[in-house]
């Protein structure tokens, strides 16, 4: 309730991984919440994006697919037939629920290429996921939007998704939280305006990137790092870098 506060007083749009069966005892933090699917709906009406998340967040094979860098997985390395049912029964719970998504969240972000080719099946044509800077659009006709952060900090220009897991926060890390939308809140924009802002990119350098973690893992991170320590430096002491290096 304090988070949804925080980002209502913000008038900020985030997206919402929800499990539409969950049957993980790790996301089982309290006794269930009677109106649950009636507050996903308001997230909903707020304009806030909705993303599945699986089926039931259960992890029954240790294949890694295409952008994680854990074997566990809900889907990847499971044949077509089992996916499509996973993705039909869990689309069939959110349409009886009286919600709609286009936007994929795979649990512990591990799917594969028969998940990716699969998807289109049943509306969704966005995917949240992969360490790259920009988003792009497959040939699937899907557009992967980059997740890259698991908390908030300065970074180049590019889009930058921070993904938050907040089951277990205490106190003090909410604070945090709050503190982190005042500084970063001007920046913050919905899913729809960067897929609008977006529609047309195809970037297969990003494409090659996204399925091979450690190596965009690491160089996304090392971006980071070197962008920070520039930006911590002088301006003087910038320049005569730059002098010596020519």
């Amino acid at each position: 309730a304090d988070i949804e506060s925080i980002l209502v007083q913000r008038a900020l749009k985030p997206i919402l991984a929800v499990v539409p069966d969950n049957h993980d005892s790790t996301l089982r933090v309290d006794v269930p919440v009677e109106n649950f699917w009636e507050r996903v709906r308001d997230w909903q009406d707020r304009g806030w994006t909705i993303a599945l998340h699986g089926f039931q967040h259960r992890y029954v094979s240790r294949n890694a697919g295409l952008v994680a860098t854990r074997k566990k997985s809900e889907f990847a390395g499971l044949p077509a037939t089992e996916q499509r049912e996973k993705l039909r029964c869990g689309m069939e719970i959110f349409k009886r629920e009286r919600v709609s998504s286009r936007t994929w969240i795979a649990p512990g972000n591990a799917f594969d290429g028969t998940t990716v080719a699969l998807l289109p099946e049943f509306g969704i044509d966005v995917i949240s996921a992969g360490y790259f800077q920009f988003p792009y659009i497959c040939g699937e006709g899907i557009t992967w939007v980059p997740q890259q952060m698991h908390y908030f900090r300065p970074a180049p220009a590019g889009v930058w998704t921070v993904c938050y897991h907040h089951n277990q926060w205490a106190a003090s890390r909410l604070q945090k939280f709050r503190e982190d939308i005042d500084d970063y809140g001007a920046n913050i924009v919905p899913l729809e305006e960067v897929l609008h802002r977006t529609a047309s990119r195809e970037c297969r350098w990003s494409a090659w990137l996204c399925t091979h973690p450690r190596l965009s893992q690491f160089l996304i991170r090392l971006e980071l790092k070197l962008w920070s320590w520039c930006k911590g430096r002088p301006k003087s002491e910038l320049r005569r870098a730059e002098i010596c290096a020519g």
